[in-house]
């Protein structure tokens, strides 16, 4: 049996430029037979909802609210659902897991933080990060090159969001770099009808095990 999951996914709550909402994308997704999620919303440096005044504890607490409306979704329909966020510099996203909320409280401010510094805290307390759509040609991303591959664990080299033309530049350097494969929809709303992401022989208990499963290239990619 296999196990689809979601890797790359926004909520209305928190993501400014999502159409639904948390619990909208859940039902979606378990209709169609995903086993899992992962909640990416867009952190505060990115195009979010998160009021830019409000000290830090109260910017990650409305942040947080992306993921606990779609857990308390999940766990009433029998959907998985786990934490993660899309982290923007500069327009470029890397896709983050395997932090919680704990992590926000105890790092303020560190949306400012450049890619080589951003990647080292996250490593150093247990994370995980893709570069999300690498070769996205928009005008607000203003580095259209993946970041060097020692700075991230994976290379998201299908986003259904993007052109076959950029997907496949992704396919390319991953491989040259030899940096484990993921893919993801980027769904921003219930209409999004390119659904994608990984499957997995297993069924994940926490996002360490899809973690492990893409690190140890055990995913088929969802195209």
């Amino acid at each position: 049996m296999d196990y689809l999951y979601e890797t790359h996914m926004h909520t209305s709550e928190v993501s400014a430029c999502a159409g639904s909402t948390a619990a909208e994308q859940v039902h979606a997704y378990k209709q169609i037979g995903y086993a899992g999620i992962i909640i990416t919303d867009h952190f505060v440096n990115g195009y979010s909802t998160c009021p830019k005044e409000e000290p830090w504890d109260i910017r990650m607490k409305h942040f947080y609210t992306g993921y606990q409306n779609a857990k308390i979704a999940g766990d009433d329909c029998g959907l998985d659902v786990f934490f993660g966020w899309e982290y923007t510099i500069r327009g470029s996203d890397f896709l983050t897991y395997g932090l919680d909320f704990e992590f926000l409280l105890a790092h303020p401010n560190f949306d400012m933080l450049p890619i080589d510094q951003y990647s080292a805290l996250v490593r150093d307390c247990g994370g995980f990060i893709a570069q999300a759509h690498p070769y996205r040609d928009a005008w607000y991303v203003e580095n259209k090159f993946p970041v060097d591959s020692h700075l991230i664990d994976a290379i998201e080299v299908f986003n259904s969001m993007d052109s076959d033309k950029s997907n496949k530049k992704a396919s390319e350097y991953a491989l040259l770099h030899n940096l484990p494969l993921q893919a993801g929809s980027d769904s921003h709303h219930t209409r999004h009808a390119h659904y994608s992401g990984i499957k997995m022989s297993t069924k994940a208990n926490d996002v360490f095990d899809i973690i492990n499963a893409i690190l140890d290239k055990k995913v088929e990619l969802v195209t």
